[in-house]
């Protein structure tokens, strides 16, 4: 029942980390795969990735808090394959750390923008194709911190929990229709620091590590995540072994949040 076959994906911010799992596992279910991410590059070398693993993908560039850009990706998967069954709400970004009052509005605001407003508009457009067949599935990867409150995060975690209340509400408005809408919460997961690796000094980058590699250490299973650990939880959320969720919040966290408050790092 785990099986995607002859089902259509999207999935947002895959070009590294997290987003990259998920699209690679969806695809060896047997989905048809959009890549998508801001980076060009990035999303064409795992739509070539998957590709070579003997997938079906395409790499389509689009900035998710752009409506005309999240409008083209949904209508470009679409054309491609005829139709869209899932959609994995992945692309994100951190925000700088900080108290609430050291926070500038413009840096709110693009957190706002990427994690929030893009998850809004990606299904907006999405839920058009799933109205029309009476049927869909959407996974919104949120995140242990929009479930608690963690330090100098404020715009982190106001739009993990805003994308947590909203699977809420998408569920209760498309449950009638055959729409599926559900949140996946990862917490500290091996991601090398994904995208942000590229921007930290060797030092910086040694430092984040070591604090995220601490942290995870004190929760129950006593270790980090991995990416492939999360697209697995997607991909069911996204089955048919699934059927009878909606409005779920799912946590993939080795028992993160039942135990502690985790510090300053976090996914």
């Amino acid at each position: 029942m785990n099986r995607l076959d002859d089902r259509v994906a999207i999935v947002t911010g895959a070009g590294n980390g997290i987003g990259r799992a998920i699209a690679h596992r969806l695809a060896a279910a047997g989905a048809s795969v959009a890549v998508s991410d801001v980076s060009e590059p990035d999303a064409g070398k795992v739509a070539r990735e998957i590709g070579e693993a003997g997938g079906r993908a395409i790499a389509v560039r689009a900035d998710v808090a752009d409506a005309a850009q999240a409008e083209h990706l949904v209508a470009a998967t679409a054309g491609t394959w005829g139709r869209l069954d899932i959609l994995v709400n992945n692309a994100g970004v951190g925000g700088l750390k900080g108290r609430l009052h050291e926070v500038e509005p413009a840096d709110f605001d693009r957190v706002l923008d990427v994690n929030l407003r893009g998850t809004f508009l990606c299904s907006k457009y999405a839920l058009v194709h799933f109205l029309d067949q009476g049927d869909g599935r959407v996974v919104n990867i949120a995140s242990t911190y929009g479930l608690i409150g963690a330090p100098q995060a404020p715009a982190y975690c106001a739009t993990k929990g805003g994308i947590i209340n909203l699977t809420r509400q998408m569920a209760v408005d498309y449950g009638g229709d055959g729409i599926r809408v559900n949140a996946l919460c990862p917490g500290y997961i091996d991601t090398a620091l994904g995208a942000r690796g590229r921007r930290l000094s060797p030092e910086a980058f040694a430092e984040a590590t070591a604090v995220r590699e601490a942290a995870a250490r004190r929760q129950p299973l006593g270790r980090q995540g991995t990416p492939d650990e999360v697209g697995e939880v997607a991909v069911f959320l996204a089955s048919d072994a699934a059927s009878f969720m909606t409005g779920s919040v799912v946590t993939v966290d080795g028992g993160c949040v039942t135990t502690f408050n985790y510090g300053e790092a976090g996914n």
